[in-house]
């Protein structure tokens, strides 16, 4: 049964003739004892809409939309016929305690008002259940006589919850109550509303920016951005397979849903004032068209399993497809090797593939047939829709390229850094000798090297190894790829200088948005970088999945022998002696 339904909800706050649109069209529905989360970035929209069902906007906001409760619509009432479904029908827990709590005044007396005003009890009643709320969130009744300040942040988290439950909501709306506690406070928290949802079957939103926390108790989650619900569905196959590009964002920023893994933000902000064509995330997609900057995209149905998602291109695409690859190399004794044998894969808008395997497995034979630089045997591949074609996709910007194992050998040592870097704007007379000047100066600035003339006039043969390793990085990047493929790029060079290398290629991918196809045999270090893995043995992909699954519980013995080669002390094996 639906207990909360909004339906195309726009709060909008009007200053000094400005508008903000804090909340933009959106419509969803919460059923009886269900946990509904609402996760977004700071200015999203999250609170405006708590603070719309409470009937607690400040005048400024033009209101449109309506909040039906139980089938009566209650965004149209007034402040009075509003005040009597506060408390008794839905209740708030908000952020911060000390802004929220009166400091003159204690706990228990804060608690007890509702009660009072809203249930008629006396202050004897309210007292004997003040202390029963507190026993059920976990506070000893003798806090009561506490002030705010005297109580530890959790503590008043679980003050302000007594006090939301204080006149038995059905309806409880928690905005942002675990932000500003430690973990072990906030994991308290998590289980009381759990206990509570089981034991009194209580309906509640959670708003929070903490994906973690709402994943851990809610059902179902919505993804909010600049006011607009860009996706939706069950949590579990958000999180795990968010179908926006915001969400993936989101879930990629996440350090508890990827322990392993280098946090890397969303590149770019959310827009702050006036109004933005077409989609509001276009400005920070990788994947965007000229239609997502002229309308904005409707929330609608993926699949049958409720997923609901706006975009105009149905969510993350896949970049390149590759279908039944194969490629079989004629040795000199007649016989054969099947380096490439039935590979089928394929790599989303903005995301990072890792495809790993022993030395001879067919990973570098696989690039090179994706790359373009060798034709398959067998198999297609296609690159954004079309089948890939060599001559074109590698000459052209927004294309494919790939980046060598050895940068001894990629780069001529003859070639001085400015000849190797712009080879092949050259090639392909792309721009005038200044423009291409220009664009070798700003590509060296992306993979930190100096853009001096002195530096430009030096020959390759003179650099290090990490030097010579970006240079051939900037290269690849002069040309703008949609796909960068890394084929072992850090396998020749000393583990500091393969960390540097390998952070600044992970910061490019993010802030220019390009997927990438990370060759490697070193399954621990894709694990920093990678989205998914592709484990190949013997020219078969073996397994395929989310990066921490096949790393922490990989299903196929060969990964499993693979995950366990790695020798070594670690932090997460070693025992003190």
């Amino acid at each position: 049964m639906t207990i909360l339904s909004i339906e195309d909800l726009k709060c909008h706050y009007v200053t000094d003739g400005s508008v903000v649109k804090a909340v933009d069209g959106i419509s969803f529905d919460i059923y009886e004892g269900e946990i509904f989360g609402i996760v977004g970035e700071s200015g999203s929209g999250k609170t405006t809409i708590a603070l719309e069902i409470m009937g607690l906007l400040p005048e400024n906001v033009n209101i449109y939309g309506e909040v039906v409760y139980n089938g009566k619509t209650i965004s149209n009432l007034s402040g009075e016929e509003r005040d009597k479904f506060r408390w008794k029908d839905i209740a708030i827990v908000f952020q911060n305690g000390l802004e929220v709590l009166n400091p003159v005044i204690n706990v228990g007396r804060q608690v007890t008002e509702p009660m009072i005003k809203h249930l008629g009890l006396s202050h004897e009643e309210a007292e004997k259940r003040c202390m029963e709320l507190f026993e059920m969130t976990g506070l000893d009744s003798s806090w009561m006589s506490s002030y705010p300040h005297q109580l530890s942040g959790g503590m008043r988290q679980r003050a302000l919850l007594a006090m939301a439950l204080s006149c038995s909501p059905k309806l409880l709306i928690l905005d942002e109550v675990t932000s500003a506690l430690d973990a072990f406070s906030r994991k308290e928290i998590r289980d009381l509303l759990l206990n509570l949802q089981k034991e009194c079957c209580y309906t509640m939103i959670v708003i929070s920016h903490d994906i973690t926390f709402v994943s851990s108790v809610a059902s179902k989650i919505a993804v909010m951005y600049m006011g607009k619900i860009v996706e939706t569905g069950p949590v579990r196959d958000v999180i795990t397979s968010p179908r926006h590009p915001y969400s993936r964002g989101l879930i990629h920023s996440t350090p508890d849903i990827f322990i392993y893994k280098d946090m890397w933000g969303i590149p770019g902000d959310g827009f702050m004032g006036g109004e933005i064509p077409g989609c509001p995330f276009s400005p920070r997609c990788t994947q965007k068209t000229d239609a997502c900057t002229k309308s904005a995209p409707l929330l609608c149905a993926c699949g049958n399993n409720g997923r609901k998602i706006a975009c105009h291109r149905g969510g993350i695409v896949s970049l390149l497809e590759a279908g039944d690859l194969k490629f079989c190399y004629q040795l000199p004794d007649k016989k054969s090797l099947q380096a490439v044998d039935g590979v089928s894969l394929d790599v989303k808008e903005g995301e990072v593939l890792a495809v790993v395997g022993q030395t001879g497995s067919g990973k570098s034979t696989l690039a090179h047939i994706l790359a373009g630089v060798m034709k398959p045997q067998s198999g297609e591949v296609y690159f954004m829709g079309e089948p890939l074609c060599p001559e074109g996709y590698g000459s052209r910007f927004n294309g494919i390229q790939i980046v060598f194992q050895d940068p001894f050998s990629s780069t001529s040592s003859r070639f001085t850094v400015l000849d190797a870097i712009k080879e092949p704007l050259d090639i392909n007379k792309i721009g005038t000798k200044d423009e291409r000047l220009n664009m070798v100066k700003d590509v060296l600035g992306l993979v930190r090297l100096s853009s001096e003339e002195s530096f430009l006039k030096k020959y390759c043969g003179e650099l290090s190894g990490g030097q010579r390793q970006r240079v051939a990085l900037a290269r690849a990047m002069i040309m703008r790829p949609k796909l960068l493929i890394a084929d072992e790029i850090t396998s020749a060079l000393d583990v500091s200088t393969s960390a540097n290398v390998l952070r600044l290629l992970k910061g490019l991918q993010n802030r220019r948005g390009f997927a990438m196809i990370y060759i490697s045999h070193d399954l621990t270090l894709t694990l920093k970088i990678a989205d998914r893995i592709a484990v190949m043995n013997s020219g078969k992909v073996v397994e395929t999945g989310n990066a921490h699954d096949v790393m922490l519980s990989p299903s196929d013995e060969y990964t499993q022998r693979l995950v366990g080669s790695r020798i070594g002390l670690c932090c997460h094996t070693h025992e003190a002696a």
